[in-house]
């Protein structure tokens, strides 16, 4: 090795960001395993590379010593006195032991350890930047698939997309691009791996941001969002500005907005509903499309009972209760779901059936009792 071998260490530290002299450590380090396994030496020998000149030295280190019983680790003090009459028993002396063809190892040696720290720097250098995106929306080609995973080139690293994170209705086929939500970057063997999700609630909110300035501005808030994904969702938006109407906001000019989500989402229904403080209106809100008569809140046992048009029951409940289980996970509440007949019958609201609760005197109806 040589004054070129010097530069390009420094060269690569501008670039990549690799410490040279710490490189330069771990190919001394390397260096002495090499001299080791190739020269048969005993476990005390020190590598040296010139920092300005890259010429490599070995040393062997000796313990001065009144009689040596090891000559390979132990000098006598005559012998270390005539390399200079300073040394004592105790001190180590250090004698140059440099192979006639070490070059040719030293150079082996220094390809192997600098492509590897080349390689472990470029590894780190992904891994910061995507560990720092854990939460985020990422744009991606898919490569190819299995019966566990579907792999996303992200241009600098490879992601996985596992079976269970992808939606009901998402038919990738290699070439397609697909956007996912980061639920978590590891480091592994091989590199940084980046575990992506498509049915993460997150991908809705992050959708939304990207395609609504207002949300991204901060004017328009998302407080809360739940899905069944690929088949329905629903979004709870608020407005910090009276002026900006939140879910106008997100539908955009003849929906565009909203349909660019929802294209994204291979066709999965998004309903957005505007967020309340006051429960009553926001169990109402949640239940749209469905047109709510009224609402009362039990908050002892966090229960919302609600009444709507006996036209609109099933519209309120949705297909298999679809409707009714997503207002629940979007507000948190319990909601019960009567028609303005089955209220009327049931006597409503001063209770709901004729058997009464042991605690507050209050049977709740079990035919759509929904919780979050």
């Amino acid at each position: 090795m040589n004054v070129d071998f010097i530069d390009a260490l420094e060269q690569l530290e501008r670039e990549k960001g690799i410490d040279k002299d710490t490189l330069l450590e771990a190919i001394e380090a390397a260096l002495i395993s090499g001299y080791k396994r190739n020269f048969n030496s005993a476990p005390n020998v020190r590598v040296e590379i010139g920092r300005e000149t890259g010429e490599v030295r070995v040393f062997a280190r000796k313990q001065v010593v009144e009689e040596p019983s090891d000559t390979r680790l132990e000098i006598s003090l005559d012998a270390a006195m005539d390399l200079n009459p300073v040394y004592q028993v105790g001190d180590v002396v250090e004698i140059e032991i440099t192979p006639r063809d070490f070059g040719r190892i030293a150079a082996q040696t220094a390809k192997q350890v600098v492509t590897q720290r080349i390689r472990e720097a470029e590894r780190s250098i992904v891994y910061n930047r995507y560990v720092d995106r854990e939460e985020d929306i990422v744009s991606g080609i898919v490569q190819r698939q299995d019966a566990r995973m579907t792999y996303v080139d992200l241009g600098e690293t490879e992601a996985v997309l596992p079976l269970q994170e992808q939606m009901s209705n998402d038919d990738f086929r290699p070439g397609d691009r697909l956007k996912a939500y980061i639920t978590r970057v590891e480091r592994t063997t091989k590199g940084p791996q980046v575990v992506l999700s498509r049915t993460h609630p997150g991908l809705l909110k992050r959708l939304f941001e990207m395609e609504v300035p207002e949300i991204f501005d901060g004017i328009v808030e998302i407080k809360a969002v739940t899905r069944e994904a690929g088949n329905r969702s629903k979004i709870a938006v608020h407005s910090r500005n009276p002026e900006v109407d939140p879910i106008g906001a997100c539908v955009g000019a003849r929906g565009m907005r909203v349909q660019a989500v929802v294209n994204e989402l291979h066709g999965e229904r998004v309903d957005i509903v505007k967020w309340s403080e006051d429960p009553q209106e926001f169990v109402a809100n949640a239940l749209s499309p469905a047109k709510v008569v009224d609402v009362q809140i039990f908050e002892e046992d966090k229960v919302a009972r609600t009444v709507v048009p006996d036209h609109q029951l099933s519209l309120a409940i949705g297909k298999e209760g679809q409707n009714a289980r997503l207002a629940a996970k979007l507000t948190g509440w319990k909601i019960d779901i009567k028609s303005e007949t089955q209220a009327a019958e049931l006597g409503m609201f001063g209770r709901l059936t004729t058997e009464m609760d042991d605690e507050d005197g209050i049977k709740l109806s079990d035919d759509w009792l929904t919780e979050p």
